[in-house]
């Protein structure tokens, strides 16, 4: 507020009524502490010196205590810098200044980094002059903030708080928590109505749900902002399919309406209807799911908290906008204060973390780190769960339920289907990740890493033997009863998936992972030892001769797999090569995958199975692949069962050589499909774990990489081979399909890109199927809207 001086102040305090008095001592206390924005020099006085027998909260003091502090800032102005200005002009040049120096505050720079606001988005701010009204000039005056739909669940209904004879940053900083619409409704009907109907029409006009911020002074409507409004993501859905049956908008606009990511919050957990659980306290439901975590307090520890790997719950009696990095390291946000307009209501609702506000039966106390609820004692560390969905509080870790893709949602997604032209597949490793994908959409399985399918006890003992037998005879005796027990596995993936397809990855891991490390073979070999010497000692001559068999056994082992240990294992003995050097491996894998598919196929179902050959590098490894594995057990099967099974077979293009040579390639194959996760790292040249965990940071916020090349595909280097690859690829075999399979394949950025590629499908993991479909969907319209203009 600009304009306040001495004379004004005290004009106010001999005409004004008491809340106008209270309104302009703060407004002028207010504007003598903003000094530090443009001084910064001045702050840490002005910190430093804060009048002591003055309360924070200025609204509950008096005013010869308000007009104390005014006195004091300005002593301390007037001591460091000179008289405050009195003349309005000179204090709007003061406040232009402040306004463009806090694009680079500490806040906004974090928020930036945040949201992802680079430079070529926006490089600096703007200001704003605008007049003032006041909606504490009396009781037929007041101040609140309208929505033209509910931004918590998208109902079609007026949705906002009120405060009358109140001004309206006592609504936005949640220090007082005000009264619904309801109240303007009963006590000025005549400006409800105005109000609601100029909602409607800005609706219709901007195509968006408004968020309207309005001031009533002495009777009259003003309207002090109008923007689109921020909304929950089950709103957004909700509000952008309503909109489109209006006829507000068509069926494209409200695809393209909708967040991919905002989608994915719609995926978070409830809380679980079984669950025994009793609140101890309800607010204000202000951003939905349902989260456990450690009770804190301060920001700042919740960070150090998150970043020990703690799942925390950030608690404050209210929020102010220096708390944001607390809501990111926190899982959900919890107040004892404020509406769903405060603060940390719409900054939840807008990272998408679950809170609840207003939780007035919540005392906090501070200073001995813990809040009460009547007899309740919570402590900093305790767990508690908070339902951003019902704004229940409960004590304890209350068991949650994942959410179905139903509704609203599951009509914007049937649209989004038919708009896009992109495949949407899942990744998966177990049958229950196929259960997953099936149920958000997903049209077949784009990977299905078997690894995790030696993962069981007696599954891996016997890979083990395997991969330290000496003889080929002694792997296939293995490698039979291996096979025999894995088939299960698939049979049950592809009767899951029955009618689609299921691309099969034939083993990619370098073996001696699947191997005990040399340092656990040594230690267990010492202690072994010192076993013989203690039962040498005790004369325990049988147990001596057990012990030293055992002893040889751990020797002989710990000569294997110190030469199978890779030195590394991302370039080294792993995929193909290993189909190579030993293709028995790749024979029995393919034909335990083939026998499924047939026995399937026998019992009247239609298993869709696709083989992927990892890590090729040059065309005659697959060649190889083929006439010594692949087809050999195709044939053995069909000669056994009698049935002939059509399988495709393909590759993945993860090696730079691969997509140089995907002309030679796609003559052998009847697909690709992108390990973009490898790729990613032999185009960069390093490896994810070594670069997230020691340089990549630095990469980031020094900018020498605007994002992190494993989560959004590079474009400039990754994805010109994946267009070279694929371009040439589909010119040499007119009929291969191109999909992607690396975790890039639900990132709604480069799905944008893959779709401009070419690809024929993309695969994610199975919670992030629907991103997929809908960011497809947005490729394909957002390509229509360029062609229509011309772009």
């Amino acid at each position: 507020v600009l304009g306040i001086s001495d004379k004004l102040f005290d004009e106010a305090f001999a005409k004004a009524d008491e809340e106008f008095k209270r309104l302009v001592t703060e407004k002028y206390s207010d504007e003598l502490a903003a000094i530090k924005e443009v001084y910064p020099k001045y702050s840490l006085r002005l910190d430093a010196q804060p009048p002591k027998d003055v309360a924070p909260k200025l609204w509950e003091e008096s005013l010869n205590q308000i007009k104390k502090l005014v006195e004091e800032y300005k002593k301390i102005i007037r001591d460091n810098w000179g008289e405050f200005p009195q003349d309005p002009m000179k204090q709007l040049e003061l406040a232009i200044k402040a306004v463009f120096r806090s694009w680079m505050n500490p806040r906004a720079i974090f928020y930036r980094i945040a949201n992802k606001i680079t430079p070529d988005i926006a490089d600096c701010t703007a200001v704003n002059v605008v007049t003032m009204v006041y909606g504490n000039m009396g009781w037929d005056s007041g101040t609140g903030v309208y929505f033209t739909r509910d931004v918590a669940t998208g109902e079609n209904v007026p949705y906002g708080e009120f405060l009358p004879n109140a001004q309206g940053e006592d609504v936005v900083a949640g220090i007082r928590t005000p009264l619904s619409l309801d109240e303007l409704k009963a006590s000025m009907p005549h400006l409800y109505d105005q109000l609601i109907d100029a909602g409607k029409k800005l609706e219709k006009i901007n195509k968006d749900v408004m968020d309207i911020e309005f001031t009533i002074e002495r009777g009259k409507l003003y309207f002090l902002q109008n923007r689109a409004a921020k909304m929950t993501p089950l709103a957004r859905v909700r509000t952008a399919v309503e909109m489109a049956r209006e006829g507000i908008i068509t069926r494209e606009e409200a695809v393209l309406k909708v967040s991919p990511d905002a989608v994915l919050k719609l995926l978070y957990p409830m809380i679980d209807p079984k669950a025994k659980a009793s609140p101890i306290t309800k607010g204000l439901a202000a951003s939905p799911g349902a989260v456990s975590g450690q009770v804190v307090f301060d920001p700042d520890r919740a960070v150090e908290w998150a970043k020990k790997g703690k799942k925390v719950v950030l608690v404050r009696v209210e929020t102010k906008p220096d708390d944001v990095h607390g809501f990111y390291a926190s899982v959900g946000i919890l107040t004892a204060r404020g509406g769903l307009t405060s603060h940390a209501a719409v900054v939840a609702r807008g990272i998408g973390k679950p809170a609840v506000v207003g939780a007035e039966a919540i005392k906090i106390d501070y200073e001995s780190r813990m809040f009460t609820v009547g007899d309740v004692v919570v402590r900093e560390g305790d767990w508690v769960t908070i339902d951003g969905n019902t704004g229940y509080v409960y004590l304890g870790e209350v068991p949650t339920v994942a959410p179905e893709v139903k509704g609203e949602l599951e009509e914007l997604l049937s649209w989004a289907d038919s708009f896009r032209r992109l495949g949407v597949r899942a990744n998966a490793d177990v049958p229950e990740d196929a259960v997953i994908a099936r149920k958000f959409g997903a049209e077949g399985i784009g990977l299905l890493r078997i690894e995790r399918m030696f993962r069981k006890p007696e599954r891996l003992e016997l890979l083990r033997k395997v991969i330290l037998s000496e003889s080929r005879e002694d792997r296939e005796k293995y490698l039979r009863e291996l096979s025999k027990m894995i088939k299960s596995d698939f049979k049950e993936m592809l009767k899951i998936m029955d009618g689609l397809p299921v691309v099969i990855r034939l083993i990619d891991p370098p073996l001696h992972e699947f191997l005990p490390a040399p340092e656990e073979v040594i230690k267990e070999l010492y202690e072994v030892k010192m076993a013989i010497l203690e039962a040498r000692s005790r004369g325990d001559e049988a147990s001596v001769l057990k012990l030293e068999e055992k002893a040889r056994g751990l020797e002989w082992l710990y000569k294997r797999v110190s030469t199978l240990k890779e030195h590394n294992p991302m370039l080294g003995h792993r995929g193909v090569r290993v189909g190579i050097t030993h293709p028995e491996i790749y024979y029995y894998l393919t034909r335990a995958m083939v026998e499924a598919a047939v026995e399937l196929k026998l019992e009247g179902y239609n298993p869709v199975l696709e083989i992927m050959i990892p890590q090729t590098a040059h065309v005659n490894e697959i060649r190889f692949v083929k006439q010594k594995a692949i087809v050999p057990a195709l044939e053995d099967v069909k000669k056994e069962y009698g049935v002939e099974l059509e399988v495709k077979v393909g590759t993945m293009i993860e090696t730079v050589r691969a997509c140089l040579t995907a002309r030679e390639i796609a003559k052998e194959v009847d697909f690709f499909s992108f390990g973009t996760n490898d790729l990613t790292q032999a185009t960069f040249s390093f490896s994810r774990d070594d670069a997230e965990n020691k340089f990549l940071p630095q990469y980031l916020e020094f900018e020498i990489l605007k994002e992190n090349p494993f989560e959004v595909l590079d474009t400039h280097g990754v994805g010109k081979l994946v267009e070279l690859a694929t371009r040439e690829g589909k010119e040499a075999n007119p009929n291969l399909e191109v999909g992607i399979c690396g975790e890039h394949g639900g990132d709604p950025k480069s799905i944008e890109f893959l779709h401009k590629a070419g690809l024929d499908y993309v695969s994610a993991s199975p919670f992030r199927v629907v991103i997929a479909r809908l960011a497809a969907a947005q490729a394909t319209l957002k390509e229509k809207l360029r062609v229509e203009k011309g772009d």
